[in-house]
């Protein structure tokens, strides 16, 4: 077997005698997760009153959400094409805006919901529904945006800015709502203390990102207070849940264990 140029070394082997330097499959933290969000998309949704049915990521038009593990909404969004692209490319690592700036840690989202809009499925650019089309959307994102801040414990989303007011009325039309984890990665990915280091890292760069760019308004800012807000928040209630003030152990701060010399 040839020897790693680099290093003069031969490539690792697993037990087994496999070569895993040479294996072309993702980590299965990676590999899981990305088929948990083929699994949502794939769930069939009501098209329309007649029972047609569509699969949930083939709408065009509609509003998302993602919750984290405590099913606290986190950020809301909107896309006027296929939602399975949209939303795959916030939680697969791809570049967003969101993801980029470190507004959006695709780490923290355990659940979807979104709010398909099929009565303006087949409208484009050209169409001449396209600004009812867009209102329309512009509106419902409004709606739940607003509607999940009042239902965070935080008061606020992880948007850098907010949805402008709505030009039309709706009312709000049917979701779904599912996890994208199993149980394995749920576990992997869900212990409070690997969330607190996920969350301090977001807030370092974050933190970094707002020190290196000449900012126009609030918005980053603000999410950087609610993400520090949100770990404050996750520390105080694994400190607590294991038991608080009284599980401190007593002694001096800077006490030697070894033996001290004679």
């Amino acid at each position: 077997m040839p020897a790693n140029s680099a290093t003069g070394s031969k490539p690792s082997k697993a037990a087994g005698g496999v070569d895993i330097t040479a294996t072309k499959k993702p980590p299965m933290e990676t590999e899981e997760l990305r088929k948990g969000i083929r699994k949502f998309f794939r769930e069939t949704f009501h098209e329309d009153e007649a029972g047609l049915r569509r699969a949930v990521g083939g709408f065009k038009w509609g509003v998302y959400a993602f919750y984290d593990y405590d099913g606290e909404p986190i950020y809301v969004g909107q896309t006027k094409e296929k939602l399975s692209g949209r939303v795959g490319r916030h939680l697969t690592n791809q570049r967003t805006d969101a993801v980029a700036m470190s507004v959006l840690d695709p780490f923290e989202v355990a659940e979807i919901e979104v709010w398909p809009l099929p009565e303006f499925q087949g409208v484009g650019s050209k169409h001449p529904k396209y600004k009812e089309a867009n209102d329309h959307l512009n509106a419902l994102e409004h709606m739940i945006f607003t509607r999940l801040r009042q239902q965070s414990r935080f008061k606020v989303i992880l948007n850098e800015k907010d949805p402008p007011a709505p030009k039309v009325e709706i009312e709000e039309p049917a979701s779904f709502r599912g996890t994208i984890l199993n149980e394995q990665i749920r576990d992997l990915r869900g212990h409070p203390d690997i969330r607190l280091a996920r969350r301090a890292l977001t807030v370092s760069k974050l933190a970094q990102v707002i020190s290196e760019r000449e900012l126009k308004g609030l918005g980053l800012r603000r999410v950087l207070l609610a993400q520090a807000s949100r770990m404050r928040w996750l520390a105080e209630q694994r400190f607590f849940a294991l038991g608080g003030e009284a599980g401190v152990e007593e002694g001096h701060e800077d006490e030697e264990t070894g033996e001290t010399d004679e």
